[in-house]
């Protein structure tokens, strides 16, 4: 909750700041001088692109958190790693399970639950690009899914 709290708070700051952005790329491009307008357009299309990013962001979040309610429900989240008195998880562990998570992606590649059990083992052994690239792998699978499903 306190982390919502903390993006909800970012986001209502981010609105001020793009309405700010806006209000002076309009008087920029009002502005009648040639260079003036090109750099309201550059202030329209940067923030605009930020919104795309952040859009975009919010919705990964969300979907990763409504994937994981779904296999924590069904009892097919992996099992907790042991971990280090901080928290943090013992990198031996997570990468004496890794190979289990990636040989479940091998044999159903199709499933998002699987991609998404191996994101979660990515990120357990450090990996967070290909953590990354494995979740949006597992979105997509699960909307799909979900567009079968209804």
């Amino acid at each position: 909750m306190k982390t919502k709290l903390w993006v909800g708070g970012i986001l209502l700051l981010f609105a001020l700041y793009i309405g700010m952005t806006f209000t002076q790329a309009f008087r920029f491009m009002g502005s009648g001088v040639l260079i003036a307008q090109l750099m309201g357009v550059a202030i329209l299309v940067i923030p605009a692109l930020c919104v795309w990013i952040l859009i975009r962001e919010i919705l990964f979040g969300l979907r990763t958190e409504k994937m994981g309610k779904s296999l924590a429900a069904s009892g097919e989240l992996p099992k907790d790693l042991p971990r280090k008195p901080s928290g943090r998880i013992i990198r031996s562990a997570a990468d004496e399970d890794f190979p289990n998570h990636q040989r479940d992606v091998e044999e159903n590649p199709e499933s998002w639950k699987s991609w998404y059990r191996l994101a979660l083992a990515y990120e357990a052994c450090g990996d967070k690009g290909r953590a990354r690239t494995s979740m949006r792998t597992a979105i997509g699978l699960w909307r799909e899914a979900e567009k079968v499903s209804n």
